[in-house]
């Protein structure tokens, strides 16, 4: 697990802490992460990592798993 996931992991216990963030791989899908969710994640990954995440980049496959939040986040960071 990179240092990013980890750091994601963090930003996503802060919202709900009853969740298995490091192996949930259906975070929308499952609706774990709802729609209110996401934009307050966003605003916790723009503050944390001085990144600027575009609508066109809130699509599922990169908000169903903390692995594929902090991979999002790693490119954008480029």
């Amino acid at each position: 697990m990179t240092q990013t996931e980890n750091k994601v992991i963090e930003l996503l216990k802060a919202q709900d802490d009853t969740v298995d963030y490091a192996s949930e791989q259906h975070l929308i899908d499952d609706r774990i992460l709802d729609s209110f969710g996401v934009i307050s994640l966003v605003a916790d990954l723009e503050d944390a990592f001085g990144v600027q995440v575009d609508t066109a980049q809130m699509i599922p496959e990169n908000f169903n798993s903390a692995a594929a939040i902090a991979r999002m986040v790693e490119d954008l960071e480029g």
